[in-house]
């Protein structure tokens, strides 16, 4: 019997298995429904409670809405019409009396700042008031550091048209655009903090060592009171009510691995501990404190999932409250009135897409605004669960699962979906990537590796120079734990993964060539050494200790190390099959990592497919490009792992993917800086 032959008989055996697996699954969910715009999100409210403004998608892109609060949602009137890019993050200044965005070009993150004036009477023929650009500079990121309630027409904001690697501080007028030098930047300054009288009191510097300084500023002069190395964290969370003492989140010193908040004075260094995890499991969280009393309201720890210890009895009675209307489900504060009465809360868990909640502490009126994806059937939606297991050095890796619905979960094909940063984690709650992978039939687990945040300093520095070696392992023990455990079916495992988790993609298949039978990379560094050389010159803050945690390429033993563990240098040993995804403007993550590994495999005959985004950056904004990409991704996933995958598409991402699918036969390589493929 041929070969081919036997390798058929092979697959139509299997098939039953298959088709018996998936029969109790739920309906397909569009992905539509999961990755399309939501219908409304991103709700504020006006400082004095007067409106309330979402994002909704306006003549076919996510834009700004304003209402009154009383008003029925068909009363909403857009204020902005950007067609270019969707309008994702915007806020109130503290007057009400402009909507403030920031927007870039591309995906290229260097973001100007808009305003819109929501009273602003329009001329004929006019759909939403005129958006002014505030800063109007090219090539530059403008960093936002005070939204001052002293000065509502103010901004304090950073620039760096001047030096590219730092911002310096200025003054901005809301109403005239005008910017005023407040500080230059020549101390290597990474972030400015104000007190409650929005005076400048304190700044960040980020030594060359790769040291942090915190220094009181009074003046021209600045005066080092707090130092952390570079093996350690600190940040100013903000003033007391005293405005004498900080409130500084840190993991300083030998004999402290988690995080705490201490209460300290800069005037002489003196610091208390005020917060720290009660259950010493996980870093402390956010600490939130009022605007109107200066008081501390409550910290939260994000363990397995998020807990809160209260500080304030007042507002633990109130969300006791909206609790007990809300069972079960996860209440975030999402905005507020300046007096502090009028709550917009967001309600959430692993199968409840973010519902909008109006709540009235003085009437204790709990009010549903909105649904983020109304459409969205959630009763097919599937559970998320915590697991954890070693990893090949005995390390635990805390992860969350989630199990397709509706079928027994055995022998059954599996996404491992490890998270970007690296230095950042996954946490509990709705996760679009999990609910569509689960209802395609895939079980779903994102480990939360070593080098992951918010497990002490420890976990974190376990993860120091293991790019794709023990941070990989991590990975490769979660499958094993998976195949243990009788769940997946060996030969069916897959990867996918953006940013860092784009990169375990490529090292998964290029140094575990055996585990993986299918693989999406998306915005993926294949070389740690052009990775570096290439990235934005205002990361330079965090430039040593990059080095520190991944290799430093200036230095023979770093190269060396660099060289060992980037992808593309084991790029003759992959046999997966792969998909390649990229924004051609991403400042992070350079198109050339995506054409590197892309030419890599195509100059051995090795089949790879490239999606190429030509008005992306780091992951894609635009939804017609999300779609595309996702559509071709559940394609290619289902072909490898047998999982299901819907068919239709609507006729704008059948085109766009279209578009933006790149023939590696026409990919050409250009050198990043002084580094090319190969290490000299």
């Amino acid at each position: 019997m041929k070969k081919s032959t036997t390798i058929l008989c092979l697959l139509l055996a299997l098939l039953p298995l298959v088709v018996s697996a998936q029969k109790g699954l739920p309906p397909l969910i569009d992905r539509e429904l999961l990755f399309g715009d939501p219908e409304i999100s991103g709700g504020q409210l006006s400082p004095d409670g007067k409106f309330l403004s979402f994002i909704k998608p306006y003549k076919g892109t996510r834009n700004i809405w304003v209402k009154g609060l009383k008003e029925p949602f068909d009363k909403a009137r857009p204020m902005t019409n950007d067609q270019s890019r969707p309008v994702r993050n915007y806020f109130w200044s503290r007057d009400g009396k402009y909507l403030l965005y920031v927007q870039d070009k591309g995906g290229d993150e260097n973001f100007n700042i808009y305003a819109v004036n929501p009273a602003e009477k329009r001329a004929a023929g006019q759909e939403v008031p005129a958006a002014r650009d505030l800063t109007g500079l090219k090539g530059v990121r403008v960093e936002i550091y005070n939204v001052p309630l002293t000065d509502p027409n103010t901004l304090y904001i950073g620039l760096n048209d001047r030096d590219k690697a730092w911002h310096d501080l200025y003054k901005l007028n809301l109403a005239t655009g005008a910017k005023t030098l407040v500080r230059k930047n020549t101390d290597r300054i990474s972030s400015w903090t104000f007190d409650w009288n929005d005076q400048l009191r304190l700044a960040a510097r980020a030594n060359a060592d790769g040291s942090y300084e915190w220094l009181r500023v009074n003046g021209d002069q600045m005066t080092p009171f707090y130092k952390t190395s570079l093996d350690e964290d600190s940040e100013v969370v903000g003033f007391a009510k005293d405005n004498q003492h900080v409130y500084l989140t840190t993991n300083k010193g030998a004999d402290r691995n988690l995080s705490e908040i201490v209460l300290m004075a800069p005037a002489t260094s003196q610091e208390k501990l005020f917060a720290a995890d009660p259950q010493h499991r996980v870093d402390v969280g956010a600490l939130e404190i009022s605007e109107k009393t200066h008081e501390p309201v409550l910290v939260d720890y994000n363990d397995d999932r998020m807990r809160r210890v209260w500080l304030d009895k007042t507002f633990e009675q109130d969300f006791k409250t909206v609790a007990a209307k809300l069972p079960n489900l996860d209440v975030y504060p999402v905005s507020h009135t300046t007096d502090e009465r009028l709550w917009l809360l967001s309600a959430t868990d692993a199968t409840h897409p973010s519902v909008a909640y109006l709540f009235d502490r003085q009437t204790k009126q709990l009010t549903k605004q909105y649904e983020t994806r109304p459409k969205l059937p959630v009763a097919d939606l599937a559970p998320m669960q915590v697991v954890r297991y070693k990893s090949s050095d005995g390390l635990e890796i805390p992860a969350y699962l989630t199990l397709p619905k509706g079928v027994d979960p055995k022998n059954l094909p599996v996404v491992i979906f490890p998270h970007g940063g690296p230095w950042a984690r996954d946490m509990y709650g709705f996760n679009a990537y999990h609910q569509f992978l689960a209802n395609r039939g895939y079980a779903v687990l994102s480990p939360n590796f070593r080098a992951s945040t918010g497990y002490g300093k420890k976990f974190l520095e376990a993860g120091n120079n293991e790019w794709g070696q023990k941070m990989q392992d991590d990975l490769t023990w979660g499958v094993k734990y998976l195949e243990e455990q009788g769940i997946a079916d060996p030969k069916r495992v897959g990867i996918m993964g953006g940013s860092y988790g784009g990169y375990a993609t490529l090292a998964g298949v290029a140094f575990t060539p055996d585990v993986y039978a299918a693989a999406v990379a998306i915005v993926a560094p294949s070389n740690l050494v052009t990775l570096l050389n290439a990235i934005p010159p205002y990361w330079e803050a965090g430039r040593k200790q990059m080095y520190a945690r991944m290799g430093d390429p200036n230095t023979e033993a770093g190269k060396a190390q660099m060289f060992r563990q980037s992808p593309l240098n084991s790029a003759d040993k992959i046999k997966t099959p792969l998909m390649v995804v990229q924004g051609a403007n991403d400042p992070r993550v350079n198109k050339v990592e995506a054409d590197q590994i892309v030419v890599a495999l195509r100059d051995r005959n090795y089949p790879v497919q490239y999606i190429l985004a030509p008005d992306e950056g780091h992951g894609f904004a635009r939804p017609v490009n999300n779609l595309a990409m996702i559509a071709a991704s559940e394609k290619f996933l289902s072909g490898y792992l047998h999982g299901r995958y819907q068919e239709s598409m609507t006729p704008a991402v059948a085109k766009r993917l279209g578009e933006i699918t790149v023939d590696p036969k026409t990919v050409t390589l250009k050198k990043v800086g002084t580094a090319t493929m190969e290490m000299k």
